[in-house]
């Protein structure tokens, strides 16, 4: 998977003039679609790597999987670009025993944006669903200095912002700050679907001792999608939606913002958050 990153020429222009021609490097963005059989049920717009974690992480999110036993295979369609290059755009998904398969009429029929994870859905109500963990009141506790550390300890870990400046990233890490899994995406909503997957691969779920850490702000897709993984506590760099705040407080996830270096905000269930 060499696409992450695509270079194209630009023209850098200044005030003072002087204006030059140069290469930039630009973050690799390109659809990608599920599919279960030979039936297509949703296409979102993303950076291509790590997309087996990124499905994987997609169907916890939409209670359809909760353990890796429950997905059987993930496997690349055939399709090629018009040069003749697999494209590595389709993937097929076969469930096994225990998952719960989609509705595959209700499927989405729009293209997800990189910018929204849920906007190829009817409703805010269909996905409103029920936490596929139930978050446990005492997991997940961390101190306020070590929640203050993370969004550092991301930002220097994030290789592909570094080449592009053009990614979101999500870390997930443990309650003494240690880095377990760290995805780029041009799509927030990626990112954690990609860390998410990558944690049910290697069999962690239920993520109940482990926080989140996002590059950007706090919507109610993430908080969706971090309660659906188990996690107890998601912390952002940006702001929180009112919805996502709403979302916290009754699945029972501890949620964090404008996390700053010096300071952070604590919207919901403060308690796993302690004094160092």
């Amino acid at each position: 998977m060499g696409r992450k990153i695509v270079r194209r020429r630009v023209i850098r222009a200044t005030r003072e003039g002087g204006w030059r021609t140069r290469e930039e490097k630009l973050a690799g963005e390109e659809p990608l679609e599920i599919r279960f059989g030979h039936t297509s049920y949703t296409t979102s717009m993303r950076t291509p790597g790590d997309d087996f974690d990124m499905v994987a992480g997609f169907l916890v999110g939409e209670g359809v999987i909760r353990e890796a036993e429950q997905l059987v295979s993930m496997r690349y369609c055939a399709g090629t670009d018009e040069e003749g290059n697999q494209t590595f755009n389709v993937i097929e998904v076969q469930l096994g025993a225990g998952a719960t398969p989609p509705d595959l009429g209700a499927a989405r029929n729009v293209v997800t944006s990189s910018a929204c994870g849920i906007c190829g859905t009817n409703s805010i109500d269909e996905v409103r669903k029920k936490a596929g963990f139930k978050l446990a009141d005492r997991s997940g506790i961390i101190d306020v200095n070590t929640l203050l550390d993370l969004p550092d300890t991301l930002r220097e870990s994030q290789q592909l912002f570094s080449s592009t400046g053009g990614v979101h990233a999500a870390g997930l890490f443990t309650t003494a700050g240690e880095l377990l899994i760290l995805r780029e995406d041009v799509g927030r909503h990626n990112a954690v679907d990609k860390v998410i997957g990558a944690a049910l691969r290697q069999g962690m779920l239920p993520l109940n001792d482990a926080v989140l850490q996002v590059s950007g702000r706090a919507s109610f897709e993430l908080v969706q999608k971090a309660a659906m993984a188990g996690i107890g506590l998601l912390t952002a760099v940006s702001a929180p939606s009112s919805l996502a705040v709403d979302l916290a407080e009754e699945t029972g996830l501890t949620l964090a913002a404008f996390s700053r270096n010096t300071s952070v905000n604590i919207y919901t269930h403060a308690h796993r958050v302690i004094e160092a």
